[in-house]
């Protein structure tokens, strides 16, 4: 029967799972312990030495196996318990494995020892031979219950899921009354399928333990594997005779955010922060359902809320309010909030987010000269920052700055693909199409699997009426990377366009001005229908596209080439 995981894995989860299981290295392996009860010849007195020294050292292979070898010849179970721990730390499974059998032969009264053991009998897929030791577990009622759960976290990633259902089945006979019984049962049945199994023995369970989240809460996910409507039903319904399940709720919660029921989801985490005042996990969740539903003033209410409870990541609700006084034009107050952020994970983030405030209040130059001074960034973050910085120069349409900072950018970072990129679009800005040209090339050979690399020098060579076939070829192979892009296939009909082929170029352009109502799509969708004669469409196209984006410089000159 195949093995369902390695064996170091099962032999040291058994062992380091449960009892002493957190014991330091030294204390569980080479700690010495009190010498074995048995006549002491110079041979065993040797031995026993040489595995002591051996463990100290380091040699974890010749330590168990001595131990393995004591343990054999004394029959003491505290050196197989030894020889088991010293060769599960050492990944030494064949060894493990022996000495976890022979310690459970030994000690039968050590829960340890038989769990240990039953592991690895079940890691072996020898699951019929670890029934006995699996009874001898459940038999004593105080830990009874425990046994029965533990018994699915001991099958979790068996793969004959019926063998273990008939199997827990067998072990839950002799317990009809135990709610965890009847829940391993419901458990094991779902891995095989069977889910109306699976309800009934947790109905039974519910009815036993009738305040038992566990229980509900694997209830609403069984029904959310069949119906999402149902499982949230059936745990409002317990809610109702339960209104302090905090566990049911919120995985209620977050199940209605998975189904993007976010105004049902947002009232369930406000009473768990009630119910749980001191959980700020909670408080964050209610402040971006808040921000979300764009109730700026209640999000800034529950993330302070979070902070002032202790909330482990400070520096992502920093950024969280900086946010939200962005939203509210309140410049000064994000700066304020985006400054407090940490160097970190979340820091280069802050500044970014501060740049663009500052570019709009202090003007583009303090913008930059923010960036510049950030220190200790790698590459990759050292070319997002260069990419802001000069996207800055651009939105302010001072596109021969944009090119000069990315000119000297591409020295630093010669072949980082993203200022390559950056370098050949701004060079197109300023009709300098021969480093457009050249870049697009390298950044082809830098990165082949680039669609928009591609795209970039096929549309560029399109636009300007030349090179045409290659220009679709070019375009071609970027449709075959991304066939969806709404920016490629508004090239492909750009260049079906020049190509004099116009039905072709409406197709294109019409699917992706269906995918993403973009104005410089709808620049070149109202060109071609012009051109076609529907001119109607045409200025209508080009209307709606103006409502929304009356400043965009391609569509305001295709407008005007035409009035």
């Amino acid at each position: 029967m195949p093995i369902y995981q390695p064996l170091k894995l099962a032999i040291a989860g058994a062992l380091l799972t449960f009892a002493s299981t957190q014991v330091a290295f030294a204390e569980s392996v080479v700690a010495k312990t009190e010498a074995p009860k048995n006549e002491l010849t110079s041979q065993f007195i040797y031995k026993y030495l040489i595995a002591e020294i051996a463990g100290q050292r380091g040699d974890l292979f010749l330590s168990s196996n001595l131990f393995l070898d004591l343990a054999k010849s004394s029959q003491d179970p505290r050196l197989a318990e030894r020889a088991a721990k010293a060769a599960a730390f050492g990944n030494i499974n064949k060894t493990a494995a022996q000495a976890v059998t022979l310690w459970a032969e030994l000690d039968p009264a050590s829960v340890e020892a038989q769990q240990a053991n039953t592991q690895v009998l079940i890691s072996t897929g020898r699951i019929a031979e670890a029934k006995p030791f699996l009874e001898k577990l459940l038999q004593k009622e105080d830990t009874r219950a425990n046994g029965f759960l533990y018994l699915n976290t001991l099958f979790a990633r068996y793969p004959d899921k019926k063998a273990v259902l008939d199997l827990v089945q067998e072990l839950a006979k002799p317990y009809p009354k135990l709610p965890e019984a009847h829940f391993t049962i419901a458990n094991a049945a779902w891995g095989t399928g069977n889910i109306d199994l699976a309800l009934s023995e947790l109905a039974i369970a519910e009815k036993l333990r009738p305040d038992w989240e566990v229980a509900a809460i694997i209830h609403g996910q069984i029904l959310y594997g069949q119906s999402p409507k149902s499982a949230i039903i059936f745990y409002q319904n317990y809610l109702e005779k339960h209104q302090e399940a905090n566990e049911v709720r919120l995985t209620m919660a977050r199940m209605m955010i998975s189904e993007k029921r976010f105004s049902e989801a947002k009232p369930e985490f406000v009473k768990l922060v009630k119910l749980s005042k001191s959980n700020p996990e909670v408080m964050v969740v209610v402040g971006l359902l808040s921000f979300q539903g764009s109730d700026y003033v209640e999000a800034e209410k529950y993330f302070q809320q979070a902070l002032n409870s202790g909330f482990k990541d400070p520096d992502q609700i920093y950024l969280y309010l900086g946010q939200i006084a962005e939203k509210q034009n309140h410049d000064e107050q994000a700066i304020a909030w985006y400054s407090k952020v940490n160097p970190g994970n979340r820091y280069l983030e802050a500044k970014l987010n501060a740049s663009t405030i500052i570019a709009r209040t202090q003007g583009v130059d303090a913008a930059v000269k923010q960036l510049s001074e950030m220190q200790g960034l790698d590459s990759e973050q050292q070319a997002l920052v260069i990419q802001t910085q000069a996207n800055l120069f651009s939105q302010a349409k001072r596109y021969q700055e944009a090119y000069d900072f990315l000119d000297r950018a591409v020295t630093t970072l010669p072949n980082t693909p993203e200022i390559v990129y950056d370098y050949a679009m701004a060079a197109e800005r300023i009709e300098r199409i021969d480093v457009t040209e050249k870049e697009l090339r390298k950044l082809i050979q830098l990165k082949p699997d680039f669609a928009q690399a591609y795209n970039a020098l096929g549309y560029t060579l399109a636009d300007r009426n030349i090179k045409l076939d290659e220009a679709q070829q070019l375009i071609e192979k970027a449709l075959s990377l991304s066939p969806n892009d709404h920016y490629i296939l508004d090239s492909m009909g750009w260049v079906q366009y020049r190509m004099g082929k116009l039905d072709k170029a409406e197709a294109y352009l019409r699917q992706a001005y269906v995918a993403q109502t973009d104005p410089e799509i709808a620049a070149h969708l109202g060109e071609v229908l012009w051109q076609r004669g529907n001119r109607e469409e045409a200025q209508k196209t080009w209307n709606d596209a103006l409502r929304e984006h009356p400043e965009n410089e391609v569509l305001l000159n295709t407008t005007k080439k035409f009035q």
